[in-house]
């Protein structure tokens, strides 16, 4: 937990000044591919699953260390050959988890807010799950535990081989030469991205492109065929946690409606999209069908709400940052009500970028909760040590906070509309 918060201390900076960058280069070259309120939800989605993962809101049914302890051959010492050996099976054992939550209805369910962007930018990298609470894949790592990779490197290697995976999301770099036959390139990633028929499920691999090619499912970019983000039911939110359970919600629903308990049972595990005889009819959802033709969610707002949703982003980010700092200080259980305050947050001012007017209860929601836990611990989780009058910073924070959600809500939604553009 601390460990892993130290961890994203150091690499969230590095992140956003990657992110800022490509904003000022796009803006520079004509190609803006970053919309200020998708990078706002893409790094809003990345702040959530980052806090899931610091608390350790997950499960992991059989941990690497029993399969290592149980299987191994042999046991290797922590030595450049088992960091390579330890990266290539944990690059294996990514395509295949990848793969089958593009394949299997329940499981995109943990996926799809990482496609759900309309853009393709490195914010969207930072679209990760919060709705994955059991970890289902460990026994793809069993290679691994054969050869006795010992544990605490596949520790080391894991938040590696996933922050690699940042910088290809992007639109700015064109294919890459030789290196299009070995690595997994921005070209690659933007096919696996699109939502063209013949880009469709493709390129899962995540560092080496190898795997599609053996198993099948490589695919190039054509110049002839532009590809087009998102995903083919539109999130159609800025909310992240929302994005997070919608096509799970629509999993319950059809198999409620579904008569025949066989596919109340096989909804579940069938392929990605599947929905029992005539329900697309019955009980119709908004799909894209033509790629080229659809209408983009609410790419244009007015200045005040963008800047606005952008201020709640940084301030959440440094509240995010002094939580990583200082968890061993907050302790238990306090971490938690920290966490779920953040979430809070989250929630409410991308229900507010969304412009609906059920964001001022969540505002006023977490207006008392903020209120409630100062009375409670005396100061904000101990930053009263850090500097004087911290509490009453955060008081004045969330004052103004509710203040402005009541100034948007009450006097300038009817001008705040989303407003769809063409994609």
């Amino acid at each position: 937990m601390e460990e892993y918060g130290k961890i994203l201390v150091f690499v969230m900076p590095i992140f956003l000044i990657l992110i800022i960058i490509e904003k000022i280069y796009g803006h520079y070259k004509g190609e803006d591919t970053s919309p200020t309120m998708d990078s706002v939800s893409s790094v809003s989605s990345g702040m959530v699953n980052s806090v899931k993962d610091v608390l350790g809101i997950s499960i992991t049914l059989i941990t690497y260390d029993w399969f290592e302890n149980k299987f191994a051959i042999f046991h290797l010492e922590p030595t450049i050959l088992a960091y390579i050996i330890g990266f290539i099976v944990i690059d294996f054992y990514g395509y295949w988890s990848h793969r089958l939550s593009h394949q299997i209805n329940f499981l995109w369910n943990k996926h799809a807010i990482h496609h759900s962007s309309e853009e393709f930018n490195l914010a969207c990298a930072l679209r990760q799950t919060v709705s994955s609470f059991v970890n289902l894949f460990t026994f793809l790592l069993i290679p691994a535990a054969l050869l006795g990779v010992p544990p605490k490197v596949i520790a080391i290697i894991l938040p590696i081989h996933l922050f690699l995976q940042f910088w290809y999301h992007t639109k700015h770099i064109k294919k890459m030469g030789f290196l299009e036959q070995i690595l997994v390139t921005p070209s690659h990633h933007r096919v696996h991205h699109a939502i063209n028929p013949i880009y469709m499920d493709k390129n899962h691999s995540q560092i080496f492109i190898i795997w599609d090619k053996i198993f099948g499912t490589f695919q190039e970019e054509l110049d002839s065929v532009p590809p087009v983000f998102g995903i083919t039911r539109p999130a159609q939110t800025w909310n992240p946690i929302r994005i997070n359970f919608q096509h799970l919600w629509l999993l319950i629903t059809d198999a409620w409606r579904a008569e025949k308990w066989k596919d109340k049972l096989t909804i579940w595990f069938k392929p990605t999209g599947w929905r029992p005889e005539n329900f697309e009819e019955k009980y119709p959802v908004n799909k894209i069908t033509d790629v080229y033709g659809f209408e983009k969610y609410g790419t244009q707002h007015s200045n005040k709400l963008m800047f606005w949703a952008l201020f709640q982003a940084v301030i959440t980010l440094l509240l995010i940052t002094y939580l990583y700092n200082s968890i061993a200080e907050i302790g238990l259980p306090n971490v938690f009500i920290y966490g779920a305050f953040v979430f809070l947050t989250v929630y409410s001012y991308t229900e507010l970028m969304d412009t609906r007017k059920i964001s001022l209860f969540w505002e006023g929601l977490r207006f008392f909760f903020g209120i409630g836990i100062v009375a409670y611990l005396g100061d904000w989780f101990g930053m009263n040590r850090l500097f004087p009058f911290a509490s009453y910073i955060i008081i004045g924070y969330l004052a103004l906070s509710l203040i402005v959600t009541i100034y948007f809500v009450n006097t300038n939604f009817d001008k705040e509309k989303p407003v769809l553009a063409t994609s």
